[in-house]
């Protein structure tokens, strides 16, 4: 009887040497803000989790990630392993009773320390069940397996399926889910289609610049502080959602990683879209936001410097800073009055009438003038000053007037249809 040789041997070959050159595809660099915070939490040393639809692409990311920082990629699939593949399979010796029963730990986390580095991919997170998540508690946060310590050249990435989408899906345990920087995968149509095309963005190390790292710390340890001061609420804020429970929220530990995620960010000069991605998946969107919003007034002068030096004050060019800078100086002279800082005050103030939008300086001048007291002389440089104030009070009637003159208006016209 005839067999069918169309798929002989040779017809293999030839369809082995077509898959290769299907797989063969190159990269560029190119700007992409997902995968550089990815690389920038990753070399920060924190654990990241990428949430993303299935087949949007985390794994092959995770795969390209570990080609360009020439790491030995390992796999782990969370959601097929028992708690105890986490915790150590308990090894009875030859006297338990005398040496204990030693955790012997899994293949995969052997060869890990044998490397001495690697790339360690918790995948399908969200499918594994809770008693699961609990014994990755120690895994994630120590990196102890069993009695196994993995090295510090070994990195932690996970990734996982919103619930809604995930195959017999779980949300994440508050302890697990506020050990990982969150980062929200998406995919970019240009980066598909040229990917398709054989050419995909290249994952590199951030540049760190040496001597930035003592001021990177110091800024990074200030903006933080300087939130959780006026802001103690968000020092530990466990949401009430479970979802939400599930994802980034704010706690000493999640703030811990702000503070490496900023000072690593500053480092290497990243964009603030990255630092965004970074913070709010750490932190939450919320604390997120308002620490991003606080970071910009962190690089404004400082008032006092401003008085002791007014005339060459260095102001903002944008409007929002400039006028906080402004209030700053008045709210220094409050807080302690003399006739000196009323005057180094003036002198700001016409420095920000010179070199910028001169209505900045109507409220910070009118604040200021009612300071004085009765003893202090009236500074030359209020004359230059004083136009701009009544200029803005002229406005300021004139609109008035014109309100009151359209509510009349409207007022007699309802009269008069009565």
């Amino acid at each position: 009887m005839p067999t069918d040789t169309t798929f002989t041997t040779p017809q293999l070959d030839i369809a082995a040497e077509l898959l290769t050159l299907l797989r063969d595809t190159g990269t560029e660099p190119r700007p992409d803000i997902q995968l550089e915070a990815l690389t920038l939490a990753v070399a920060a040393d924190l654990p990241v989790l990428l949430w993303g639809e299935p087949g949007i692409g985390k794994t092959a990311a995770l795969t390209q990630l570990a080609e360009a920082l020439d790491l030995p990629l390992t796999t782990v699939i969370a959601s097929v392993h028992e708690p105890s593949d986490f915790a150590g399979l308990p090894v009875v010796g030859d006297d338990p009773a005398t040496h204990g029963v030693p955790m012997a730990p899994p293949d995969w986390a052997v060869r890990l320390v044998r490397a001495g580095r690697g790339l360690l991919f918790l995948d399908e997170l969200s499918t594994a069940p809770p008693a699961v998540q609990a014994a990755l508690l120690r895994l994630v946060l120590e990196r102890r397996i069993g009695a196994l310590q993995l090295p510090p050249g070994v990195r932690i990435v996970a990734a996982a399926n919103p619930r809604s989408s995930a195959a017999d899906g779980w949300e994440l345990s508050p302890p697990l889910a506020n050990r990982f920087v969150h980062l929200r995968w998406t995919h970019d149509h240009e980066v598909v289609v040229r990917g398709l095309g054989g050419t995909w963005p290249r994952a590199t190390l951030p540049r760190l610049d040496p001597e930035k790292l003592a001021g990177a710390v110091e800024f990074a340890r200030r903006a933080v502080c300087a939130l959780l001061t006026v802001r103690p609420k968000l020092v530990h804020q466990l949401p009430s959602n479970e979802t939400r429970r599930g994802g980034a929220w704010p706690s000493p530990r999640s703030w811990d990683m702000t503070l490496s995620l900023i000072a690593f960010a500053t480092a290497a000069g990243s964009s603030r879209e990255v630092l965004s991605l970074l913070v709010r998946g750490a932190v939450g969107d919320g604390p997120g936001l308002e620490l991003l919003a606080s970071l910009a007034h962190l690089d404004l002068p400082d008032p006092e410097s401003l008085l002791a030096d007014p005339t060459n004050a260095d102001l903002p060019e944008r409007g929002d800073l400039r006028q906080a800078v402004l209030d700053g100086v008045v709210a220094a002279v409050r807080a302690r009055p003399d006739k000196p800082r009323w005057d180094a005050a003036w002198t700001v103030l016409v420095q920000a009438l010179e070199t910028g939008p001169p209505d900045l300086v109507v409220v910070p001048a009118t604040t200021l003038a009612s300071l004085r007291q009765d003893d202090w002389d009236v500074p030359a440089q209020i004359e230059r000053l004083a136009g701009v104030v009544i200029l803005s009070r002229r406005a300021d009637r004139a609109a008035d007037r014109v309100a009151g003159r359209s509510g009349g208006a409207g007022m007699s016209g309802a009269e008069g249809g009565r």
